[in-house]
């Protein structure tokens, strides 16, 4: 008897504990990110850890179009849905298991109906797995930048281990338009059909509020109302992101107040090429590193969320156009042949767990520039072999320089310079490796940098074949 008392107390208790996640009242958190400068235009609670709901599926939707980017995939692709994944609770699209849909069906579903069935379909599709794509997402925040962001699946719904932040968002918001402008297009769709229904996009915002063109919404009880949202408008370009808001009317109604407030505010100039795209693949050491992602949860440090931008950028990123597909068709479709590739690659186990590169965003209210960063950077010069221990500004190469990431940690900084040096090839051949030492105050970061080039020319030439195979750089003078 006293063993069924025992059993029925923690029964209780563990009721009560989920009952009492299930009705906490989600803290407010949000941002606003001037999309060409990085500049932080709002803040508040941008850096405490929260659940994304369905925020989520911009992650597994950012790792769709690289595959698609990549050739792995292609738009007419079909999906199977697996049992896994047509079980999954609503909103869904409904489809069968053993039944499929095509990727950019998945895609549409995802933008709209923010379907969990079909964003679990569309993760075992290219990770081969749920888990092993949520070790890919995760991965693949790191190399974003997306230092407190872990993910557990690839549809947002509860998981106590799934956890990122309003700044995170941002910049994957960011990322996306800046990554893919042939298809972020795809987030403005207002509606589209799928047999004899159609689908209207959960985000109310678009062609309500000037400028605002995506991005996507998300809800669970413990998480609240949360809205991404990118607008252009008269040059300017933001990001903002509304975590934890109490009803999805009052989500919408702070959101269109920051739209408002803070897009003339922003910078009609500025390259906007704020999020290093590194397309390296290959290790084991990345699946690891997502397998531990649990502590990032409980907020034991890793990379930083933030850091230096660049004081020169060059060779910006296109402006993502809006496209907003009319009811019942697939406009889009016809458009995006050109970005397919070649052949699939196989996919699933065989396909590669990103790996994590350095990225970042600015933490402060203003960007760091030649006039106002601080004046103790020290440079440390590298070889593709090892870097030299006791070198000093005056090894420092002069003249045009190319940045292609940063890190807290120096080792990570030189392993980073010696694969894009051995990736690289003749583009690097005669470059000279090196690292700076910059102190934001709060930590020290390294900039991994490649000096010896004598003029702009030279240095955006380089840059522009270093982004052709995947390495996300920008030019900039010493």
């Amino acid at each position: 008897m006293r063993n069924l008392a025992v059993a029925a107390l923690v029964f209780v208790t563990a009721l009560a504990m989920s009952a009492s996640l299930a009705v906490a009242k989600p803290t407010y958190g949000g941002i606003v990110v001037d999309a060409k400068t990085g500049k932080v235009l709002y803040s508040d609670n941008a850096d405490s850890l929260r659940y994304p709901a369905s925020l989520t599926k911009m992650m597994t939707l950012y790792l769709t179009f690289e595959a698609l980017e990549a050739g792995r995939i292609r738009l007419g692709d079909k999906v199977t849905v697996s049992a896994n994944a047509a079980k999954e609770p609503p909103s869904k699209l409904g489809v069968g298991a053993g039944r499929s849909v095509t990727v950019e069906q998945a895609i549409l579903a995802l933008v709209t109906r923010s379907a969990n069935d079909i964003a679990t379909a569309l993760g075992e599709f290219i990770g081969g797995s749920e888990t092993r794509f949520a070790q890919m997402m995760t991965a693949k925040a790191r190399s974003l930048g997306m230092t407190k962001t872990t993910y557990r699946n690839a549809h947002g719904l509860p998981n106590t281990a799934q956890m990122t932040t309003a700044r995170d968002q941002a910049r994957l918001g960011i990322a996306l338009r800046q990554h893919f402008p042939q298809y972020y297009g795809y987030f403005s769709t207002r509606s589209f059909k799928f047999g004899k229904q159609t689908i209207g996009n959960h985000n109310r915002l678009l062609g309500a509020v000037r400028g605002v063109d995506g991005i996507k919404t998300g809800f669970t009880r413990a998480a609240g109302f949360n809205l991404v949202t990118s607008a252009q408008a008269d040059g300017r370009s933001i990001v903002g992101v509304v975590m934890g808001a109490p009803s999805g009317a009052n989500r919408n109604a702070r959101m269109t107040k920051l739209v408002q407030a803070y897009l003339p505010k922003a910078s009609r100039s500025g390259g906007g090429d704020l999020i290093a795209k590194m397309n390296t693949s290959i290790a084991p050491a990345a699946a690891a590193m997502a397998a531990e992602a649990p502590d990032l949860a409980l907020g034991v440090p890793s990379l930083p969320s933030t850091g230096p931008l660049p004081e020169v950028r060059y060779e910006p990123a296109p402006v993502a156009s809006a496209y907003a597909a009319p009811a019942g068709t697939n406009a889009a479709a016809a458009a995006l042949d050109a970005t397919r590739g070649t052949q699939p690659r196989p996919l699933g186990a065989g396909m590669p767990v990103p790996q994590p590169a350095p990225a970042y965003m600015p933490d402060s209210q203003a960007s760091i520039t030649p006039a106002n960063a601080p004046q103790a950077a020290r440079p440390e010069v590298a070889s593709s072999a090892d870097i030299d221990q006791t070198t000093t500004a005056s090894t420092q190469p002069s003249g045009w320089v190319i940045q292609i990431g940063t890190s807290p940690d120096r080792e990570q900084a030189m392993t980073l310079l010696r694969k894009a040096q051995d990736k690289g090839g003749k583009v690097l051949r005669s470059a000279t490796p090196f690292t700076v030492a910059y102190n934001t105050g709060s930590e020290q970061l390294y900039r991994a940098r490649f000096g010896g080039f004598g003029d702009q020319k030279m240095a955006v030439n380089a840059c522009r074949s270093l982004k052709k195979i995947g390495i996300g750089c920008w030019a900039a003078s010493q």
